[in-house]
């Protein structure tokens, strides 16, 4: 049984991809972006880890058309085997037209070197490589800095990512609450986080626990 390191699971998501998406958020990160919108997601945790076969079951029981998953973290390709077996189902489950776009703090190079990661890259339509330099942060569609690269690695993925590959777009962010706990999905602004927490602040809510702060 193959298991992966979850932190969270979110649908539908209209900010990190193609059209309407599943996103998979996996735990643990030894990269550490400074920045980074996810820093909860860096801890790697033992006890966050669920059987692939879960994810699946639940990316197929979701309702409503979808146009891909999306997987972020944390970093996907720090457990390359689960992250194979994950794209590896979704695809077998959802067929042609159903796209395949994970982000990475690696290189793309950095990504090829290894075996394992290797064989995770093949089953992609797209990767986001590189790590997040929040001064770089231009205001990017699907990038969080402009050094990161949108790589498109199939024909799906060029058809829905190699026209926006170098158009910085509008952003686009989801936040919401679940359980007392605010979470953001999307590629945010540099300083959109802090001015939404100066927002809260005014309409007298008081932040504990938030998916960017570690």
């Amino acid at each position: 049984m193959t298991v992966v390191r979850l932190s969270r699971t979110h649908h539908p998501v209209t900010s990190l991809g193609h059209g309407t998406r599943a996103g998979v958020w996996v735990q643990g990160c030894t990269i550490g972006c400074a920045g980074c919108i996810s820093q909860d997601t860096w801890p790697s945790t033992p006890d966050s880890a669920v059987p692939v076969e879960t994810v699946l079951a639940w990316l197929a029981g979701l309702a409503g058309p979808l146009d891909g998953l999306t997987v972020s973290g944390g970093e996907p390709f720090q457990q390359p085997e689960a992250l194979a077996a994950l794209l590896g189902g979704a695809r077998a489950y959802f067929g042609p037209g159903f796209d395949l776009l994970v982000y990475s703090g690696y290189s793309e190079s950095k990504l090829r070197r290894d075996a394992a990661r290797r064989a995770a890259l093949a089953l992609c339509d797209a990767v986001v490589a590189g790590p997040y330099v929040e001064r770089l942060n231009v205001g990017q569609r699907w990038q969080g800095s402009s050094n990161q690269r949108l790589i498109p690695l199939t024909a799906l993925g060029r058809k829905r990512y190699g026209d926006v590959a170098e158009d910085p777009g509008r952003p686009r962010l989801q936040v919401g609450v679940e359980r007392e706990r605010i979470w953001a999905v999307g590629i945010p602004r540099r300083g959109d986080m802090a001015r939404l927490e100066t927002r809260l602040r005014s309409a007298g809510i008081t932040l504990g626990e938030v998916s960017w702060h570690s």
